[in-house]
């Protein structure tokens, strides 16, 4: 693999051919903007040597031909939310694929398929498939304004939709990856399903970039559903939030669902209820309400509510249900009410509603709601598994709680649907101190200015991250499953030898130098 302290005049040569194959535009030794993108949201790492942001899949092959012939690491980049060093290269010296450019959208309402470029947002898919009235089955993470699709299917996401129709992975019909050689590997023969044959797009769904780099992405479509009801529950313990979640996962029930612990409810988000986000919803729950009347009885309720619904318990949980007309979006919230009603009891449904009308919301949330950094930290556990889980962090964190307290380090909890099978319980983490050059360039200054600043704060940092690294040792203790591997989770230690010796021969026929991504998944 080629060593940057081979030398500048490599660099130049590689610079030099890059620029030749592709465009000048297209290649970039800018310090500034290779210092944003040696930074995730959590934390920084080795610079790139180049960033290369090719405009078509062509100049993206010809980009990694070169690349590999001169023995360089390539390191795919989307929108840059990661947070769990996906596309941070520890040794530095690389070339960063920057693929926001590739962001073609194409849409064939007739056969019921969008064809997508990695570098699209879930944003820019979503307004562009709206004046069909269609969407994607799952339709994107909260940070879908920033969030492109190529990464969400590299790392494996949820959020909105996955409640009805899973993770980001299951709603792929088939995949265009440039492997290392630069050669363009198509994962699917028909555009009519994806199961024609072993599952060969499945292998590039969670990949983190290690095995190519996503180019097109062939996505379902289905119709849009105006009709919907927003409902939300507090519970007293996490036991019963857990309880009555779970049964409702197994009704399937509602398009999308998310929790929070009271923490994250009156921090991160009530943060976002700022006056220009209510103007934004109040205009939106009027424009998708079937009646004048009632999108002012829904933003009577939410008025009402006030901040009273972030604070209704310990944990809350909220669900947006969709139906094909009003009568049966009601049906299914009755049903939902009468599933969890032995665990919670139902409060004012603002935050659902919210949620509805602002599905992607501003990148504000990459810190903590006075200005603190932030790391979230998840798994993916069995049902009989997430309360001993539970129990298990709550007695970590009273082994923790002095050193915590004095180096100002607080955590709440989020938790969202993965199937019926598997319950996601993330960790939010927030220390004190000072902002990457990713946060300053991420984050508008008028945003910046109304948090409280920070100095550089080496002590919490590094005890955050062992915190980080003991909580994700908990968590496999419990048998636990993660998406967005990147760098920060096991994973080649989990698979038994025959699963391993595959994978390490796929990785080896895709990528015989090891320069896709090196590191990710552990490879």
């Amino acid at each position: 693999m080629f060593d940057i302290a081979d030398g500048p005049g490599m660099m130049m040569t590689l610079m030099h051919d890059l620029i030749a194959a592709i465009g000048k535009d297209a290649v970039s030794d800018d310090p500034s903007a290779r210092s944003v993108m040696s930074n995730d949201v959590y934390r920084g790492s080795g610079v790139p040597a180049l960033i290369v942001r090719p405009t078509t899949v062509e100049a993206l092959q010809a980009a990694v031909r070169i690349c590999s012939a001169a023995g360089v690491a390539m390191v795919p980049r989307g929108g840059g939310a990661s947070y769990t060093d996906g596309y941070l290269f520890e040794a530095g010296g690389h070339v960063l694929v920057d693929t926001a450019a590739l962001d073609s959208i194409e849409v064939d309402a007739d056969n019921a398929v969008v064809t997508v470029g990695a570098g699209a947002t879930w944003a820019k898919l979503k307004d562009t498939l709206a004046g069909h009235g269609l969407r994607t089955p799952f339709w994107g993470p909260f940070s879908g304004l920033a969030a492109t699709i190529g990464g969400s299917v590299s790392q494996n996401t949820l959020s909105h939709g996955s409640g009805a129709y899973g993770i980001s992975a299951q709603s792929v019909l088939s995949l265009d990856v440039v492997l290392a050689s630069g050669e363009l590997l198509k994962t699917g023969t028909s555009q009519a399903t994806r199961y024609y044959g072993p599952d060969l797009t499945g292998l590039f769904t969670g990949d983190c970039g290690a095995l190519g780099i996503k180019a097109t992405i062939r996505l379902p479509l289905i119709a849009v559903r105006s009709h919907f009801e927003a409902v939300s529950f507090a519970f007293d313990s996490f036991a019963a939030c857990h309880a009555g979640v779970s049964k409702a996962q197994r009704e399937g029930l509602d398009d999308s669902h998310f929790g929070l612990d009271l923490a994250l409810s009156q921090g991160q988000i009530a943060r976002q209820d700022g006056v220009g986000a209510k103007l934004k919803i109040a205009r939106d729950l009027f424009a998708k309400a079937p009646s004048a009347f009632a999108g002012v009885k829904q933003l009577v309720r939410m008025a009402l509510a006030g901040g009273k619904a972030m604070q209704a318990g310990e944990y809350m949980c909220h669900f947006i249900i969709e139906g094909v007309d009003a009568t049966d979006a009601a049906a299914r919230a009755t049903k939902l009410r009468e599933v969890i009603a032995p665990y919670g009891r139902e409060i004012a449904n603002s935050v659902p509603s919210f949620v509805r009308a602002l599905p992607f919301a501003p990148l504000t949330n990459i810190l903590g709601p006075s200005g603190e950094r932030w790391v979230p930290i998840h798994g993916v556990l069995q049902h009989d598994k997430v309360v001993p889980f539970h129990d298990a962090l709550k007695a970590l964190y009273e082994t923790r709680k002095a050193e915590m307290d004095r180096l100002g380090i607080w955590s709440g909890t989020m938790f969202s649907p993965a199937g019926s099978s598997g319950f996601l319980y993330e960790v939010a983490l927030y220390w004190p101190d000072d902002r990457t050059d990713y946060h300053r360039h991420t984050l508008a200054p008028e945003h910046v200015a109304t948090l409280k600043p920070y100095a550089e704060n080496a002590e919490a940092r590094t005890y955050t991250h062992q915190l980080k690294a003991d909580i994700i040792a908990l968590y496999q203790q419990f048998g636990a499953a993660h998406f967005q591997i990147g760098r920060a989770y096991p994973y080649r230690d989990r698979l038994d030898p025959q699963a391993l010796a595959l994978l390490l021969g796929i990785k080896a026929a895709l990528d015989p130098k090891g320069l896709m991504n090196p590191g990710a998944l552990g490879l």
